[in-house]
């Protein structure tokens, strides 16, 4: 008795993506298929934009003076990372001596240096086995997920056979995570404490 094929699945392209009003384009290609992305409750915009701060003022810059810099930071961008899998990073950084200048075109082909997706419930999956597989695939070489219902940062660094969880802090800890482990903050920051100043 034969087996009954099912047809192939189509995989959703980066012409579908781009098909969809940019207004309302709030989507990622994961796995080849087509998601809209979570909307974003109150303490996930929160973690999202200080993360944004926490990074760009010392990092978002040319390297020398004062600051670090030598990166790029982007917001919600599309970054291609191969055919089928097109996401939207909550923050994504390059180091300048790979990518110039953040180009205006839509997806970014560069694949990061640096990624942090933050927790929602309904996107848990996606962001913790789906995408830092593909992540890992295309050797991203750190990832950051910040979930803010237990307010934990997890900092990974790529290695061959997966990545390397390098830290795990909460509130109430301080830290120098890589790759921008020049500057110590408080993790708090994420999660709506003042930053300390010191």
């Amino acid at each position: 008795m034969g087996g009954v094929s099912l047809p192939a699945r189509k995989l959703a392209t980066i012409a579908e993506l781009l098909a969809i009003p940019e207004a309302q384009r709030f989507h990622e290609i994961i796995n080849g298929e087509l998601v809209p992305k979570a909307m974003p409750s109150p303490k996930h915009g929160g973690a999202q934009a200080s993360l944004a701060g926490i990074v760009f003022r010392p990092y978002n810059r040319r390297p020398g003076g004062r600051w670090p810099g030598g990166w790029w930071f982007a917001t919600e961008v599309e970054v291609q990372l191969e055919e089928h899998e097109v996401y939207r990073p909550d923050v994504a950084g390059w180091r300048r001596e790979r990518l110039p200048e953040l180009p205006e075109e839509t997806p970014i082909l560069v694949r990061p240096d640096w990624v942090c997706e933050v927790l929602s419930r309904s996107n848990m999956r996606n962001d913790l086995v789906k995408k830092q597989r593909t992540y890992h695939r295309c050797q991203v070489p750190q990832t950051w997920i910040v979930d803010p219902m237990n307010e934990v940062l997890t900092v990974c660094r790529w290695m061959d056979d997966g990545y390397l969880n390098v830290l795990t802090a909460e509130r109430g800890e301080r830290v120098r995570a890589e790759p921008f482990d020049a500057i110590a903050w408080s993790v708090g920051e994420l999660f709506g404490d003042d930053p300390d100043d010191e």
